[in-house]
């Protein structure tokens, strides 16, 4: 598999009418969350941001935890050595990058940039001599609060209509998500057909740094 695997689908790839009693979903609190029109919002964004932020200039290794359902194609990231390493912190409440390594493969970057109503996630992707690959900059805005332990992503507009382009239709569904513990960072990939992609990274033990992410 290419390193498309976060967005194919062997691997990778995301409201009605109100009433007093029934109010609009866009300003209704999901799975106990609250919507973002709620100062709480901003509080938990700028909270994530900074408790990912305090990892600056460090790696982490990580593992797969979920993989559902099992690809039936040989799978890009078993059997690979896969290191998170936060860096771009030069205004960490603002941005982060987070490279993502999968064995010899630094095409991966993560980039968490901050909204005035939220946070975004956006995944780049390059080739080896540093230019951009077509399928670059996918990913999507959180639509809820969160909490300062966990925020999702589902897939926006700008992602939808690359993803139609290159005939990648099963992530048309697609939401990542991330989670800070004092232990542990987690990298999520679901949709609503049942995928779920996980992977866990150990923040208790820092790990020699990887080189740059390519084209960084």
């Amino acid at each position: 598999m290419n390193k498309y695997s976060l967005v194919l689908s062997p691997l990778v790839l995301a409201l009605a009418a109100c009433t007093a009693s029934n109010p609009e979903p866009a300003t209704r609190a999901t799975d106990g969350q609250q919507p973002l029109d709620d100062a709480s919002a901003l509080q938990a964004a700028d909270e994530f941001l900074m408790r990912v932020a305090k990892h600056c200039g460090k790696a982490y290794e990580g593992r797969i935890v979920a993989n559902e359902p099992k690809p039936s194609e040989p799978d890009a990231f078993e059997g690979k050595r896969l290191v998170m390493h936060v860096r771009g912190c030069d205004n960490p409440r603002e941005r982060l990058e987070i490279p993502f390594h999968v064995g010899d493969d630094h095409s991966r970057t993560w980039i968490l940039t901050r909204l005035p109503q939220g946070l975004r996630l956006k995944h780049d992707h390059r080739h080896q001599d540093g230019s951009a690959d077509d399928m670059t900059m996918y990913g999507g805005d959180s639509h809820e609060a969160g909490s300062a332990e966990r925020q999702a992503f589902p897939v926006d507009a700008e992602s939808i209509a690359m993803f139609k382009k290159g005939g990648l239709n099963a992530s048309l569904e697609n939401t990542w998500a991330m989670e800070i513990h004092p232990q542990t960072f987690v990298y999520e990939l679901s949709r609503p057909n049942g995928r779920m992609f996980k992977v866990e990274f150990d923040l208790t033990r820092p790990v020699e740094l990887p080189p740059a992410p390519w084209g960084w």
